[in-house]
């Protein structure tokens, strides 16, 4: 059975595939290709496993594929130009199709490279870890890292779909889903409070793979960020509370080196430092960041910040992010479990205690 979920956005409006089986189904992707030239981008890790199953519906197309090595640390400006060489070699057009096959480094880097291709082709989201399924590979936010900032280069850039298969997180090892499962909190932390207490009611069948609260998460998850893209795309204004944690756990992930940390890791680390902010400021009570740090405990994340970043480390590293403005630090915090803030900026000295704390 298959969900249909549209990611209203006008004449760039498309719909999210989520169902088992869908790497099988041939019609899912093929209506979306538009030309006879197809290039798939995946990774070593997931083209043993995945790569055939996805090719066998491109026969009749000139197809290539590129096998990036997997990792955060590989997405960077000199693994898009691997992408782009093999476009350029093979002559490909501005109505190719670029599919991408993989997690969020190779949707994102995908995504910036159809984005970049003779100004703009067709790409396909074909997720194949948690966190891609209910958060990166929807929404359109596509780019690189730099050493100096994670993100940091890159476009808003729809896709024509994203195909969702279940059955493929089958595979995926405990540290990717506990990574994905940090993606999932944050919804119900940001804007879905009940969606939260039933996470904390099914954790334990969530990490234990059951298929009905695996289904389950990644619809609630797709349907909430589906819903945030459609009324501000560009992040201009509520689309930004879709960064709690972010600003701390990039921080983390730039500065202990790309790939020490998941992202999902660092998400959770750095949404425990968010609660204790809101804690400070009077919002959220101690139980509140109880229930926060427990959740993302028995998803078996880490909720502590690495002992060699000191407080110094996280102003600098903080000081390099989109949200904020004139040299201010500007963070998404909580107002309450289930309801989260605008990018704020918070006084030094209560995020000096927090960082100081931690």
């Amino acid at each position: 059975m298959t969900n249909i979920m549209q990611v209203e956005l006008g004449d760039r409006s498309y719909p999210i595939y989520m169902g088992a089986g869908h790497l099988d189904k041939a019609e899912l992707l093929t209506q979306h290709i538009k030309s006879k030239q197809v290039v798939i981008v995946t990774n070593e890790t997931i083209a043993p496993l995945y790569l055939d199953r996805v090719t066998k519906h491109l026969q009749e197309y000139q197809l290539e594929t590129i096998i990036l090595k997997d990792g955060e640390q590989y997405k960077t400006l000199e693994t898009l130009n691997i992408i782009f060489d093999t476009l350029l070699a093979k002559k490909f057009s501005r109505n190719a199709t670029l599919i991408a096959l993989g997690g969020g480094v190779v949707g994102d880097l995908s995504g910036f490279a159809a984005a970049c291709y003779q100004r703009g082709i067709p790409f396909i989201q074909i997720p194949t870890t948690l966190l891609s399924q209910v958060d990166s590979s929807v929404g359109g936010k596509t780019g690189v890292n730099h050493p100096l900032g994670k993100n940091m280069l890159g476009a808003f850039y729809q896709p024509q779909s994203v195909i969702i298969d279940v059955d493929v997180l089958d595979t995926l090892d405990d540290r990717q889903l506990a990574a994905g499962v940090a993606e999932v909190i944050k919804y119900g932390l940001i804007r879905d409070a009940n969606f939260f207490s039933w996470l904390e009611k099914n954790i334990e069948k969530i990490m234990a793979r059951d298929k009905m609260a695996l289904t389950y998460i990644i619809e609630q998850s797709c349907h909430n960020k589906a819903e945030i893209v459609a009324s501000d795309e560009r992040e201009s204004g509520i689309r930004a509370i879709l960064n709690l944690g972010h600003t701390f756990g990039h921080a983390i992930e730039t500065g202990m080196g790309y790939g020490k940390y998941l992202h999902g890791e660092a998400v959770a680390i750095g949404t425990c430092q968010a609660a204790e902010l809101s804690r400070e400021l009077g919002w959220l009570n101690q139980d509140d960041v109880n229930r926060i740090k427990s959740i993302f405990q028995q998803a078996g994340l880490p909720i502590d910040p690495p002992k060699s970043l000191n407080a110094d480390d996280f102003l600098r590293l903080m000081a390099v992010d989109k949200k904020n403005v004139d040299g201010d630090i500007r963070l998404i915090l909580l107002k309450k479990i289930g309801e989260a803030t605008l990018p704020v900026a918070v006084e030094k000295n209560k995020l000096l205690k927090v960082l100081n704390d931690g």
